[in-house]
Order: structure tokens, then C-alpha cells, then sequence
């Protein structure tokens, strides 16, 4: 008989399904580590993202700060929010309402806003910044970067770029020169760069309340008594005029109760607006509908007493004069397409950095003054002003005043400063000398001291300088401002911050007072670059990671 023998047994093999799982949880992991790999990579070197903690660079980039309305005319404008002033440690964003320490301004319609209202607190814009890019190409003028405190290596600063290697730069009259000639933005800087004086769309419910307004009741901030220029019967933010062709009229810009030419910031306090200097260099503009092709219209800037103006013929004729001493003498002219009868179109006139920018319906005329501090002969201290000036029958709408950014010379107490008028500042090679937009509230390359620490090793660097290795790359986007909460209910909201010893609750707490809903209006590019030689006319505008 066969021997019984056992059966033999194959030994049981993985299904494939089993097989196929342990690659795809490999396959994961094997992804996940060379996303991070690839993360890291990209954040060291490539891009980063930082938030703006202070308002050294406002209005370009804001800090934490309170988003107003002017309770009066409804101009929306930003103020900024200092930690330290309500003993709270820095960079902190308080997450509920907290009271305006002081009243704010207007920056239109001249309206003092009580203090101890309780506002909440936007966080500060994040950006996104392009490291590694000055290992490749030279940084550029007008730039805005972000590099190491030359005071304290291990913070971040961002400011704008001014200065470059071998420079010489001086600030006179709130305008940079560099190596004795005046320095001029970029098209795309300059439009970012405007600041409001008055916008005529914005005109306050109650212009009766007394002392409101810059101390003052309100007032149409244009001289219309005496004058045949009008306010629109059906549209008061409109200017009519009704007038025969050959019979010029004018109205200037200025009331008691109006903004003045002061460099002030409404993201500022306003204690110091008493003690900012005048800005000369403005720009007007408005929409004009002419009746017919009888008339003109015009802007007149005045600087250091000598009047500049914009003519255009509504025949089609564009002219940049200058006016001095009661003699008006032709800059440029040229022929334009003349408006079209009872069309609005765009007029806009700039007097900065030295040059005249005329436009008119895409049309443009502009007049070089010279780039030395002597080229305008500042004859008087006097106040700058604007004018509208016209002929025949006219609409106006729109009407907008701006001044240019006004970098200062004083405001940081006993110190003194460097690149100042009269105190000229040369760099060497591989320094560069930065500057805030914010003028009188930041911190920048006029005023530090002398470092007494370096980054990686090296010497401390020459007080008032970014040196080279210093540099950490440009600021590219606005990829989140700071956005609006979600509308959960105030019940919910007094619940979690009155029990917040709960761990799960203070966690829940703060993610209901997270900004959830982006503020898209404000996504935005950086912009920076070397000036053009020819210039064109501007256009109305509608990180610190630590410090200055």
C-alpha cells in the first residue's frame, strides 16, 4: 500500500491587491517627502512669504491697523494700530474691538473722528517676497526689499530701495537727489505714491457740525463766490459753468475748513500734523464735458510762487505755460482731437519731481524743468495752490487733489540725520541706503546708529547702509491682505472670550476670529524699477518684520 503521505502545501503568496497598496503607501510617503524636500527648497530660496507688522511703509503696505469710513463724507482710509500704545507686547493683533486711542482725520474731507470708538483690528498685509533674485541682477532704484536690520541682523526690515553703490543722495524740499540731480519715479511707483488732499465725490451729511472739520464748519473747499463756476442743481459733486468763450473764469482750491498741503498721513497720529511741511508737488484731476468746441479748461500748480498751467482749447489744442511775475511764457503746445461735445473726458496735470505731466484723453504733454536744485528758482516760501480755471460751457466731475510722497528731515527727536538737505551721504561699493514710505513714521537709513553686531561673521556695517550680503530679496505681491471675519453671532463671540482658561475653547476661539473672507480689492503688485528717461503722466490712486 502507498504511504500516506501529506499533502504538500504551496505557500500562500500576497495578493496583488495587498501588493498594490504597500507601493501607493509608499508611492505617499515617497511624494510627501519630496514635496516638503521641494517646499523647503522654494522658501529658502526662491519665494517667501512675510506679514507687515508696522506702518513704516503705508500706505503701500499697512501694518495692523484700523479700517475707518469718515462718519461724515464715507472716504474709507486706514489708521495704523501701535501695540505699545495699549500696553499690549509687540506685534500683537488683538483679535476683538479695541478703542481709538485718538481721533483721526479725513484725509478729504478734513473730519476729526472722535477717539474711544471701538474698532476691530486688520492684520497687516502679507506679501510675497523673490529671494535670491540680487545674486542675479542689481537691485534697482525705487525698489522695495527686504534685508536684514543692519541694527539687529536677526530681524527683517522692508523699506524702499533709494540709494545705490557710489551714490551720493541728498533729500531737499522732500524730493531725493542723486549725485545732485533730482532722482524721478517710475510711472507705476508714482501712481502708487500719490497721496489724497480732497476728493469732490466725497462731501459730508452734516457740514454744519461745528468745528468737525479741521476746526471748521464745512465748506466747498473751492472760492465759488463771485465766480461763474456753480454746484450742480441735480449732482453736488459737479462744477458748472456757464460762460461765454472768451471770458476765462477761475476758482482755487482752499477753505478754512479744507486739507492743506501739509505732508500728513491719516495713518498717522494727528498730533504732529501741526509741524509737517508743505508739499509742492500735486496733481489735479477731473472729467470735463464741454457743451461744444467754444471754450477751454485748464488747471494752474503753483511752486515757490511761479504758476504752471494746463490749457486745452476745446477746438483741440494742448499748452503748458509758465507764469512768473505776471508774464506767462509757452513751455510746449501740440494739437490734440478735440473733446467731444457732451462726452466726459479725463484731464489730469502733475507738477512733480521737476516736470510738468499733461494728459488729456490719452493724450499726452509733458515739459523736462531740469534735475539740479537750482533748476527752479524757489523764489518764496510761500504755499503752494491749485486752480481750475475755464471758458464757455462746461461739466465738471471727479475732482481730485494729490500730493507726492514728502520724505522729511527732522521728526526722529535730537537726532541728526544723514542724506538731509545740506548733509549729502556717499556709499561705497556694495551699500545701499533705503528709505520708508512713510515718511515721518519710520525708521529707516536717515537715522540709525552705528551697529555694534553682524551677520555670518562679518565686520558691522558703516551706520546708515545696507550692505549687499545684507539683502534678502524683493517684494513682489500682496497676496493677502488683511481680510474680513466671518459673521459669526456676538453671543458665540462673548462665549469663547470669556472662557478662554479652556484649552479647546480658546482654541476654538481663535479660529473664529481668524480673517477667513480674503479682502480681494487689495491683491496687488509691488512695483519698483529704475525711472524712465521720458517721462509720462501719473494717475490718480483712488516687510517690516520687525521695527521702523
Amino acid at each position: 500500500m502507498p504511504e500516506n503521505r501529506p499533502a504538500k502545501v504551496e505557500p500562500k503568496k500576497p495578493s496583488a491587491k495587498k501588493k498594490d497598496r504597500a507601493t501607493e503607501i509608499a508611492n505617499t510617503f515617497e511624494w510627501l517627502i519630496t514635496a516638503f524636500i521641494l517646499a523647503f527648497v522654494f522658501r529658502a530660496f526662491v519665494m517667501e512669504a512675510f506679514r507687515i507688522p508696522t506702518g513704516s511703509m503705508a500706505d503701500t503696505l499697512k501694518g495692523a491697523h484700523f479700517r475707518l469710513r469718515c462718519p461724515q463724507c464715507g472716504y474709507a482710509y486706514d489708521h495704523g494700530f501701535v501695540p505699545s500704545y495699549y500696553g499690549m507686547p509687540e506685534d500683537t493683533v488683538p483679535s476683538g474691538p479695541v478703542p481709538l486711542r485718538q481721533q483721526t482725520r479725513c484725509p478729504s474731507c478734513g473730519f476729526y473722528t472722535p477717539a474711544h470708538e471701538e474698532v476691530p483690528v486688520a492684520n497687516g498685509d502679507r506679501i510675497l517676497v523673490l529671494k535670491c533674485i540680487y545674486q542675479f541682477v542689481d537691485p534697482k532704484r525705487w525698489d522695495v526689499i527686504v534685508f536684514k536690520n543692519p541694527i539687529n541682523p536677526t530681524e527683517n526690515y522692508i523699506k524702499r530701495l533709494i540709494g545705490l553703490p557710489g551714490d551720493t543722495i541728498e533729500i531737499i524740499d522732500g524730493d531725493v537727489y542723486i549725485n545732485g540731480l533730482i532722482a524721478r519715479k517710475p510711472p507705476e511707483v508714482q501712481r502708487e505714491l500719490w497721496m489724497p488732499i480732497y476728493d469732490n465725490n466725497f462731501q459730508p451729511v452734516n457740514p454744519n457740525e461745528r468745528g468737525g472739520f479741521n476746526g471748521h464748519r464745512w465748506q466747498v473747499p473751492f472760492n465759488l463766490e463771485g465766480s461763474a463756476w456753480k454746484i450742480g442743481d441735480k449732482d453736488p459733486t459737479r462744477l458748472v459753468l456757464d460762460s461765454s468763450a472768451d471770458q476765462t473764469s477761475t476758482i482755487t482750491y482752499g477753505s478754512p475748513s479744507a486739507n492743506g498741503f501739509a505732508a500728513t498721513y491719516a495713518y498717522n497720529e494727528t498730533y504732529n500734523y501741526g509741524r509737517m511741511p508743505m508739499c509742492s508737488d500735486l496733481m489735479m484731476h477731473f472729467y470735463v464735458q464741454p457743451a461744444s468746441s467754444q471754450g477751454s479748461i485748464g488747471i494752474t500748480l503753483s511752486k515757490y510762487d511761479i504758476d504752471y498751467r494746463a490749457r486745452l482749447d476745446l477746438s483741440g489744442r494742448m499748452t503748458l505755460a509758465k507764469v512768473s511775475d505776471g508774464q506767462e511764457t509757452i513751455l510746449a503746445s501740440r494739437e490734440v482731437p478735440p473733446p467731444s461735445a457732451g462726452a466726459f473726458t479725463l484731464v489730469k496735470f502733475a507738477d512733480v519731481d521737476h516736470q510738468l505731466l499733461f494728459e488729456f484723453n490719452n493724450q499726452e504733454l509733458s515739459v523736462d524743468l531740469g534735475r539740479s536744485p537750482q533748476a527752479l528758482d524757489q523764489v518764496s516760501a510761500s504755499p503752494p495752490r491749485a486752480e481750475i480755471f475755464g471758458a464757455g460751457k462746461l461739466t465738471l466731475a471727479h475732482i481730485a487733489l494729490f500730493r507726492d510722497i514728502y520724505y522729511t528731515s527732522d521728526g526722529q527727536g535730537a537726532r541728526g540725520g544723514r542724506a538731509i538737505e545740506g548733509k549729502p551721504f556717499k556709499l561705497n561699493q556694495d551699500e545701499f541706503f533705503v528709505l520708508g514710505d512713510n515718511s515721518p513714521n519710520s525708521e529707516d537709513a536717515r537715522w540709525w546708529g552705528q551697529p555694534d553686531i553682524a551677520s555670518k561673521g562679518w565686520a558691522p556695517p558703516r551706520a546708515g547702509v545696507v550692505p549687499r550680503y545684507y539683502l534678502v530679496g524683493r517684494a513682489l505681491f500682496v497676496y493677502w491682505p488683511s481680510g474680513f471675519g466671518l459673521p459669526w453671532p456676538q453671543s458665540l463671540k462673548t462665549f469663547l472670550s470669556n472662557n478662554r482658561q479652556n484649552a479647546a475653547l480658546r482654541l476654538l476661539n481663535g479660529l473664529i476670529t481668524l480673517r477667513w473672507v480674503p479682502n480681494v480689492g487689495q491683491l496687488r503688485f509691488i512695483y519698483g524699477g529704475t525711472a524712465q528717461t521720458k517721462p509720462t503722466a501719473p494717475s490718480g490712486r483712488g516687510p517690516d518684520q520687525k521695527g521702523g
